[in-house]
């Protein structure tokens, strides 16, 4: 889970099993309550470790939650992104999640616990260059829903989180592969899509920059983990409900016209003749 949801938690006084995937980042986010694990969930051996350490632990405590929240986010266009960077976008959106969960799900159905699903958005409306990125989300939102009807009866619940726009580490990285990917693109690819990439990159910095902090996140995500009776669905942001209750009303053609009316802005100008 992401640091500030583990303080968040850590504060309440649970014991947070934080995965982290190197040591120096295990470094910055060890605090009292807060135990770094490492943890690529694309490694069978790491989610076997985890799974070691919660059946050896010392004070033999009940895993309550997971909070499944790794992701990476690559624009492009769905004609220019290599397949290899598709299946990597699943791979850690998706499949690395159903790993954990499958991992996890014997523990939580002891405790009567929970699964987190941190979603998105783009699990609700897909813009343009975010194909690899809100496929892996609509499938996880998928996922979800299937997951809740088959666990409800074993006592375990199971949870969506859909923020918005949130400053977060993996949202500046991916704005960065974006445009070191606009400078991958061949003429032909630049020609068709430098304009759409690079008002993309832009409307996704502006919407970082009014988003929601991380800490105003990770509230809305430790209520979904402790809350007694939770909501199905939590979203984080005005953005993210706003698109969410658009999605649901708007039919396609015009949910399309709004989608243009919003990133026409973020196009680079044409220079003057």
């Amino acid at each position: 889970m992401g640091a500030a949801t583990a303080r968040a938690l850590a504060k309440q006084g649970y014991h947070v099993l934080a995965g982290v995937r190197r040591p120096r980042d295990a470094d910055t986010i060890r605090a009292e309550n807060i135990e770094p694990v490492i943890l690529d969930i694309t490694i069978p051996e790491h989610i076997d470790a985890l799974v070691d350490r919660i059946d050896a632990d010392p004070e033999m405590r009940s895993l309550r939650a997971i909070v499944n929240n790794a992701g990476i986010a690559v624009n492009a266009p769905v004609e220019t992104l290599p397949l290899d960077q598709w299946r990597l976008q699943f791979e850690v959106n998706l499949f690395g999640h159903i790993a954990l969960t499958q991992a996890m799900l014997p523990f939580l159905r002891r405790s009567h616990g929970r699964v987190v699903n941190i979603s998105s958005v783009g699990g609700k409306v897909a813009m343009g260059t975010y194909g690899a990125y809100a496929g892996a989300k609509f499938a996880l939102e998928a996922v979800s829903d299937a997951l809740r009807r088959e666990v409800a009866s074993h006592g375990v619940q199971v949870v969506v989180v859909e923020p918005g726009g949130v400053k977060t580490e993996m949202t500046g990285h991916g704005i960065e592969r974006a445009r070191a990917f606009v400078e991958e693109m061949s003429l032909d690819q630049r020609q068709h899509y430098g304009p759409l990439m690079h008002a993309i990159i832009n409307q996704a910095t502006a919407f970082t920059e009014t988003g929601v902090t991380s800490d105003a996140a990770a509230v809305v995500i430790a209520k979904a983990v402790t809350t007694r009776k939770p909501k199905t669905r939590y979203t984080i942001g005005r953005d993210a409900a706003m698109l969410t209750r658009l999605a649901k009303i708007l039919p396609d053609r015009t949910l399309d016209r709004v989608a243009a009316a919003n990133l026409r802005p973020h196009f680079p100008k044409e220079p003057a003749r």
